[in-house]
């Protein structure tokens, strides 16, 4: 199970520190208290953000019947947003995400991941000879 500090938790519930350690000590956030610090569970506190279990199992189920399947090769994270290079084949796709995406993915250069590509309109194009 993955152990959480205060800081941590508040980075992942998007709240100040002192907020996560007021809601703990209030019983409204579930933690365990060791000395003076704050340990929180990561999938108790994913569970209250609502996400489903199968997100946290590693599992990956959803609607869009286009997924490409390819490796991170390049990151480049500034202020609120992050830019994701996938080499997918011999091909690259660039993706632009929150910052607190790819935090929450936990994704790093060399991570298999997916394109989903979920359109109304896909246009198709070939060079001219």
């Amino acid at each position: 199970m993955d152990t959480l500090t205060a800081g941590q938790a508040a980075d992942l519930l998007h709240l100040h520190v002192k907020a996560i350690q007021r809601l703990a000590r209030a019983g409204k956030l579930p933690a365990v208290r060791v000395g003076r610090k704050w340990l929180f569970h990561r999938e108790q506190l994913e569970t209250l953000l609502g996400r489903p279990a199968a997100a946290m199992s590693g599992s990956l189920a959803i609607s869009a019947r286009n997924r490409l399947r390819g490796r991170v090769v390049r990151m480049h994270v500034d202020g609120l947003m992050a830019e994701v290079l996938l080499r997918i084949g011999d091909q690259e796709l660039v993706s632009v995400i929150t910052r607190s995406s790819a935090e929450r993915l936990r994704l790093e250069v060399g991570d298999e991941a997916y394109a989903v590509i979920k359109s109304t309109e896909v246009m198709i194009g070939k060079e001219e000879i």
